[in-house]
């Protein structure tokens, strides 16, 4: 059991990638608070889990408000009693077309999900790192910030500055033994925002050009970033600090 006797928040988790990560924490003896803005998903993954055997409570929350990561960093203490992890996987993106067709509003909708809600994890869970000693916050980036896709240019630019933001948090926070890394994954198109990476549907043909720009020939799954984030929030990552994991068959070689 790599994570026992850890208490580890996953934002986004009632479906999708933060699905898998939440599962996987569990299966290998986290306990884990399984956030999503949909009470109904986060309690079904957390349902799951404690049929499996597992510990896991459910807590909805709007990641891009203050007070709702103020709550759910609190029902992390009150439910579980600490806190010693937090994977940012909360994610948005606009619709795949011409940067100057995405509206102000898609704009804030991306930067908000995707960099103001590790803004708010960060005040909010950085106090109790420091009080217990340590903490590990995981951000799920992705290889559009190292990488970017044409189409895709304001949430190419949210993932990275998700990165650079990632690696100053780790210089800072560091002295506190509060460790700070991200996860790129690849493509996924069986994500819900997969259609909108694409610009439309995931057509074999659309699928195929996808697959063809990865050199393992295949897209990442759910187990994969899971894979990767376990690492990172286990105690054999407790030297590794402001990196990158790059979970993408080679794309970004």
């Amino acid at each position: 059991m790599r994570v026992s006797n850890k208490t580890i928040i996953v934002t986004g988790a009632g479906g999708g990638i933060g699905e898998g990560i939440a599962l996987r924490l569990a299966a290998e003896g986290a306990a884990v608070v399984v956030n999503d803005i949909r009470q109904a998903a986060a309690e079904a993954v957390a349902q799951a889990i404690r049929d499996a055997g597992g510990q896991a409570s459910a807590c909805a929350a709007d990641v891009t408000q203050d007070q709702d990561v103020a709550a759910l960093v609190q029902h992390a203490l009150a439910t579980h009693g600490g806190l010693d992890a937090i994977v940012n996987n909360a994610g948005w993106t606009h619709r795949n077309q011409p940067a100057l067709e995405t509206t102000e509003a898609e704009f804030d909708r991306v930067y908000a999900v995707n960099v103001k809600s590790i803004f708010h994890t960060v005040r909010h869970a950085t106090p109790v790192f420091r009080q217990r000693g340590g903490g590990s916050f995981i951000n799920i980036a992705s290889t559009a910030g190292v990488r970017p896709r044409p189409g895709l240019s304001w949430y190419n630019g949210s993932k990275g500055a998700v990165i650079i933001t990632s690696k100053s948090l780790a210089a800072e926070l560091g002295p506190d033994n509060i460790r700070v890394n991200c996860v790129n994954p690849v493509f996924n198109p069986l994500t819900g925002l997969g259609p909108s990476f694409a610009g439309g549907d995931l057509t074999e043909d659309v699928l195929a050009k996808f697959r063809a720009t990865i050199p393992l020939g295949r897209f990442s799954t759910a187990e994969d970033v899971a894979n990767a984030c376990l690492y990172l929030a286990s105690d054999e990552a407790a030297f590794i600090n402001g990196v990158c994991i790059e979970v993408d068959g080679g794309r970004c070689a």
